[in-house]
């Protein structure tokens, strides 16, 4: 699946802010998240859907793939791979641990090139975290999109009950749930792209010491 949506209002000069961080100008941002048949990681778990969002002017490219049988997840490890290139920088949410070494695994095991390694990578949570850590009730991404964004999410699948609608979906049940999924995989990316707009100026107020900014820009290139 794939479609075009308009931005979620965030500033237009991301790479020129991001710069501050060490990011060059021309950097190609990838926001990407997995839904996956377990929660717990390991080899036996697999993402059965892979989301991912691309700036384009003031609209996001936003492409997901889904598999409804095990033996088209080579195929779908192939279509990932065919969107990063060499200057991708990829965004994700708690991605450096969970979902970038999932995958890693899962290309392994299939006997594929592994896309991912050397590319940088940009986890928004660790800022997120430090920047709001006892401030907000928790830095969850849906935490993270309402306070910075604005956005609501109405009738969304938490992640943890997605599992379980692809698994209902495959043994002959309602496509409901699954389409909720996917909406909420969709949400996921676009609210990564809208928080990446919102950096560093969100990260970095102007209550804030020079010498708090700088540690704060410190600890975001440790996550690339």
């Amino acid at each position: 699946m794939e479609h075009w949506v308009p931005m979620h209002g965030e500033p237009r000069e991301t790479d020129n802010a991001l710069a501050a961080w060490g990011v060059p100008p021309d950097a190609r941002w990838l926001a990407f998240d997995t839904e996956t048949t377990g929660l717990s990681g390991g080899t036996g778990t697999r993402a059965f859907m892979i989301g991912a969002a691309e700036m384009d002017g003031d609209r996001l490219w936003i492409r997901q793939w889904l598999i409804t049988t095990l033996a088209a997840e080579a195929d779908l490890l192939k279509a990932f791979a065919a969107c990063l290139t060499p200057d991708t920088w990829l965004v994700s949410y708690n991605g450096r641990c969970y979902d970038a070494p999932l995958l890693v695994t899962r290309y392994r095991l299939a006997r594929q090139v592994n896309p991912l390694a050397g590319l940088p990578h940009l986890d928004l949570l660790h800022p997120v975290r430090r920047r709001w850590r006892g401030v907000w009730p928790n830095c969850r991404l849906a935490t993270a999109e309402r306070e910075l964004l604005g956005v609501v999410r109405e009738d969304d699948l938490p992640g943890s009950e997605a599992p379980g609608a692809w698994r209902r979906y495959l043994q002959g049940g309602s496509s409901k749930d699954l389409r909720r999924v996917l909406d909420h995989n969709a949400q996921d990316v676009r609210s990564l792209a809208g928080i990446l707009g919102c950096a560093p100026t969100a990260f970095c107020t102007p209550v804030e010491s020079k010498r708090t900014q700088l540690m704060a820009c410190a600890e975001v290139l440790m996550c690339l």
